[in-house]
């Protein structure tokens, strides 16, 4: 199997199309649509997801909102679909800076007489621009192995999180690809399993030995000295470094610190989001309680139980070696305006 059999999105023929992760690694299943109203569920229910991924999926969303609409109404749609967007997620940044991205196109060229023509133009670039970075990230980042090493990773981070070929993920294929990987162990990543479902998937795709375990095996492994580095991604990333990821990475970050054993965060500079000094910042999203209480529609735990479900946590800057980007790797201390 080859990394050229599947994507996580699009756009062909006028419209998006999405593989639907939450039927992974069951079915390939993909989603073609030109409405932005349904890409918006796609990304509230996870069918799109991966903070990259939410950007490119957000521009072509924005850009579809005007497709063979009245002239009178585009402006009255276009910011209803920009509305409709920015409530989808609060965690990722990439969403956000699309968003912004595709309103400051529009309000230059919006008496143009082709604004749909120019938003697709402009997503596309976006489009591009995403495969670009994913590409730089894997490069540069394959920079921190100094050996072959067994690396352990969180959540999914490859292709299907990104319009490109990833950030940690890629990072760990690249430096597979030059003979600096010998193993992966995949943390499942409670609650939706996106480690178990989508990591895994890709891994098996590229042909990288690995080993999934229960999130709370992390301990255990690096206590047994079978872990060399970690390598994560980011949805959102403060001035100072503090970095907002899927709910457990703080947790590896504090085993790390405890182990000696470095901890690497990897994602484009579009998630570093310079307008908030530190984490505490940091909107974090919560999910619904059926997250928790329901493992593939069946029940695991009894009525009425209360649940606590953020969907993010925030691992400070001081516990995170180094942060790889596409144009460079930082160290700890950070700081990005400079």
């Amino acid at each position: 199997m080859t990394m050229n059999d599947y994507f996580s999105l699009k756009f062909e023929d006028e419209n998006l199309i999405i593989l639907d992760q939450t039927k992974l690694p069951e079915e390939e299943t993909y989603i073609k649509t030109d409405s932005y109203e349904l890409i918006a569920r796609a990304i509230e229910k996870l069918e799109i997801r991966g903070a990259p991924a939410i950007g490119v999926a957000a521009a072509y969303a924005l850009a579809l909102s005007v497709k063979n609409i009245n002239s009178a109404q585009v402006e009255e749609i276009f910011f209803k679909a920009v509305e409709r967007l920015k409530s989808t997620r609060p965690t990722a940044v990439n969403l956000f800076f699309a968003i912004n991205k595709m309103v400051e196109v529009y309000n230059a060229n919006k008496n143009s007489g082709n604004i749909y023509e120019i938003l697709i133009r402009e997503a596309k670039d976006f489009h591009s621009e995403d495969i670009d970075k994913c590409d730089k990230i894997g490069e540069i980042g394959s920079k921190i192995f100094t050996k072959k090493s067994n690396v352990l990773t969180h959540c999914n981070t490859g292709k299907l999180a990104t319009a490109g070929n990833g950030t940690a993920f890629n990072v760990i294929r690249t430096a597979f690809k030059k003979g600096l990987v010998n193993f992966v162990y995949v943390d499942e990543t409670r609650p939706l399993l996106q480690g178990a479902r989508l990591t895994t998937f890709e891994l098996m795709k590229n042909n990288i030995p690995f080993a999934l375990q229960c999130d709370s095996a992390a301990a255990y492994l690096m206590q047994k000295q079978l872990v060399d580095l970690v390598i994560v991604g980011a949805d959102r990333i403060a001035l100072n470094g503090d970095t907002a990821n899927k709910i457990g990475t703080y947790n590896l970050a504090v085993l790390c610190f405890q182990h000696n054993i470095p901890f690497y965060v990897a994602a484009p500079t579009t998630t570093i989001d310079r307008s908030l000094p530190t984490g505490n910042d940091i909107e974090i999203e919560f999910r619904s309680e059926n997250e928790i209480v329901n493992l593939y529609g069946k029940k695991i735990a009894p009525d009425n139980t209360k649940t606590f479900a953020p969907a993010f946590d925030v691992t400070p800057a001081h516990l995170i070696k180094g942060i790889i980007t596409d144009e460079n790797i930082y160290f700890f201390p950070y700081n990005f305006m400079q």
